[in-house]
């Protein structure tokens, strides 16, 4: 990498993090609370009825969905309404006309989005420490599903920041995708508990996988193979990657 375009990736990064930070007591707070309700109502009182799960506490289990499922959401909304409001406000258009590599934009922005989803993975984990025991079986397996799903999320809020035209498009499918498939993903129950038919089902569902993964590395217990999980979270990223790359070198929604 050139002195030039690493420069030019810091300043995009800093930019963006600078970006979240700045505004920290709507993007690093809320999810701290939305999570600390979850694990008084799903994890205290309703675990307590529903008992053991996988071999350890209800509480124990869905500690790592949780974790996940704040990463997700976080790592998308970053991204996709960081670049929608450079477009909105214009300034996309200096990074079109600088010479800066197609790349370097897009590891900027996701860039940052990583970094949100990192700092409110570690919020949240801090947070669990007050209701559970946190138990760590693979902390490699941890660190490297954490940055392949906020990467990939980061990357998916990309794409939807490009293609969006209004600000109620970047809504659309965190609202109508993600918050759908984070419920069914295995966040709160284990697959075994489905009949066949719906296990089946369920493994059609990639958040299954990323939650799946993150819980093996927390307690060594998966429905699904870990290694799985990191392939397809490896061959997801690449895709989308392509896709990014290949819808800002065209400048769709942005040269239109």
């Amino acid at each position: 990498m050139s002195s030039r375009n690493f420069t030019a990736l810091k300043t995009i990064w800093i930019k963006e993090c600078t970006r979240f930070l700045r505004i920290w007591v709507q993007t690093l707070v809320p999810p701290a609370i939305t999570m600390s309700l979850y694990f008084v109502i799903f994890g205290s009182l309703i675990g307590e009825r529903i008992g053991q799960m996988g071999g350890f506490t209800y509480m124990e289990f869905i500690v790592p969905g949780l974790i996940m499922m704040s990463i997700i959401t976080n790592s998308y909304s970053n991204v996709s309404s960081s670049f929608f409001s450079a477009k909105f406000q214009r300034n996309v258009e200096e990074l079109l006309v600088a010479p800066v590599p197609t790349w370097v934009v897009i590891f900027g922005f996701v860039g940052g989005g990583v970094a949100r989803a990192m700092l409110i993975g570690i919020i949240v984990t801090c947070v669990s420490m007050f209701f559970v025991d946190v138990q760590i079986h693979n902390f490699i397996v941890i660190v490297v599903t954490l940055i392949l799903t906020s990467t990939l999320f980061a990357m998916a809020g990309l794409v939807n920041g490009i293609y969006a035209k209004t600000f109620d498009d970047i809504s659309v499918i965190p609202t109508f995708v993600l918050t759908p498939l984070t419920y069914l993903g295995g966040v709160f129950y284990s697959l075994t508990l489905l009949p066949d038919f719906w296990q089946m089902v369920s493994q059609i569902n990639p958040i299954v996988y990323m939650v799946n993964g993150f819980r093996y590395g927390f307690l060594g217990v998966s429905d699904i193979n870990y290694l799985v999980a990191l392939g397809l979270l490896v061959g997801f990223n690449l895709l989308l990657y392509i896709t990014a790359y290949r819808l800002l070198k065209k400048g769709v929604g942005i040269r239109s």
